[in-house]
């Protein structure tokens, strides 16, 4: 095996330029598939991660107008949402793992001991921190004890401590809102948010909603309303997402789901409205955009990934025909090592080393240069918000290293045989 290899690093070396030219394009087959394999990923995490500072799959629920008339209710009839609504949610529907009502409000007059501001205000329930990704940096996070209290305390977003405290501490300090005193208990960590319903967490301010719906109800609205009801659903109603979507019929856009069925069919019990009436509630399910985005990366990666393979495979046709090339140009050299005792084994194993040691150099080098190029680009372009840079997953690489395999073995295969079963008789008598 070692004077194999030997002979085949001669024979490379002896044909410098065709060898080079044969790795090259294996070389830019394997850079054309970690780049658009890592450039797909790094679109897929950034949006995902976009997604999870808003909330992992939650759906925001608000009321809406009837456009149908029902037990004698006209239709435009207004709906309005509870607390108890988010109660009765739980308690019977399904599909529904938590539901948080919300209250906002903004117009507040906020002031601390150190500035004003006129940021968004929110009463929220201690599960809605979970479901939205509040993650506190300093302090702790509101509770059930807080809400039993009706204590006012507040937990405040990165801006919104920058703007009324700058450089100083704020937990335990005093805000106002309308004259009314707040303990900061909390510090949201500072969140890259571009998908929001309402404003960036990073410029609000969250209290118990029991302290909200006491001091500062939603004003020309029944008592008791609230602004939404945050819901997330248990993880199966994720995961029947695409099943929803492969059994349409029509537009993705005129699809009833499951989860705002389940919701409208829920709350129409309590609030007298037509279930199938699709205006009287209205939801963003934030889940059916992660899936539909997720499909779109999906079939952008596949389309990356057959491009790459298919530059990989002309690559590999290159590697044959040089082989090819060689087998014919070294006939008689075949003729004379059989008639010296050269079996039909050692001629095959000769050409298929020369044929996978090309494929495994070349694609070394394609390899190295591609995670090179990917490294250049994360150091040199920061992640956004959308994409998180280039990611060159573990799966990818098993996928790409057994494609170069495939791509080696197929290439180098077929000349290595047309090499051993060629005549020695007529292979002595061959001329170019």
């Amino acid at each position: 095996m070692r004077e194999a290899l030997q002979q085949t690093v001669q024979n490379l070396w002896a044909h410098k330029l065709r060898s080079f030219l044969t790795m090259f394009g294996i070389a830019w087959g394997i850079v054309s598939v970690v780049i658009l394999s890592a450039t797909g990923e790094g679109f897929r995490e950034g949006n995902e991660k976009v997604l999870r500072e808003l909330g992992k799959n939650i759906a925001i629920t608000w009321g809406g107008r009837t456009s149908t008339q029902v037990g004698g209710e006209r239709a435009g009839r207004r709906i309005f949402l509870t607390a108890q609504d988010a109660r009765t949610l739980v308690e019977q529907s399904r599909l529904v793992r938590v539901a948080s009502p919300e209250i906002q409000r903004g117009g507040l007059r906020i002031k601390s001991p150190y500035n004003a501001s006129a940021n968004q205000v929110h009463g929220i329930e201690p599960s809605y921190q979970d479901i939205r990704t509040l993650d506190i940096e300093r302090g702790r996070q509101l509770n059930w004890d807080d809400e039993r209290k009706v204590l006012r305390v507040a937990v405040v977003g990165a801006d919104v401590v920058k703007q009324l405290f700058a450089d100083r501490n704020p937990l335990g300090q005093s805000i106002t809102l309308n004259g009314l005193a707040y303990t900061i208990v909390g510090t949201i960590r500072h969140k890259e948010q571009d998908s929001n319903y309402s404003g960036p967490d990073n410029e609000k301010i969250f209290v118990p909603f029991q302290t909200m719906s006491r001091d500062f109800p939603r004003p020309d609205t029944p008592l008791g309303t609230v602004s939404q009801i945050i819901v997330a659903p248990h993880q199966w109603v994720v995961d029947d997402l695409p099943r929803q979507v492969d059994g349409r019929q029509g537009r993705i856009r005129d699809i009833d789901w499951e989860l705002e069925k389940d919701v409208r069919a829920v709350l129409a019990r309590s609030k007298g409205f037509d279930p199938d009436d699709r205006e009287a509630i209205s939801m963003w399910d934030t889940s059916v955009d992660s899936m539909m985005f997720g499909r779109m990366v999906q079939t952008m990666k596949d389309f990356f990934s057959i491009v790459g393979f298919v530059t990989l495979a002309l690559g590999g046709l290159g590697v044959m025909n040089i082989m090819l090339i060689a087998v014919k140009e070294r006939t008689r050299e075949i003729g004379v090592r059989k008639a010296l005792g050269a079996t039909t084994v050692d001629i095959m194993r000769q050409f298929f080393l020369e044929g996978m040691l090309i494929t495994a150099i070349s694609g070394t080098l394609g390899m190295s240069v591609a995670l090179g190029l990917c490294a250049l680009v994360n150091a040199t372009a920061p992640p956004t918000m959308r994409f998180s840079g280039m990611i060159f997953t573990p799966n990818a690489a098993v996928v790409t290293v057994a494609a170069l395999a495939a791509v080696g073995i197929v290439t180098a295969l077929y000349p290595a045989r047309r090499a051993a079963e060629l005549p020695p008789v007529e292979a002595l008598r061959y001329e170019m």
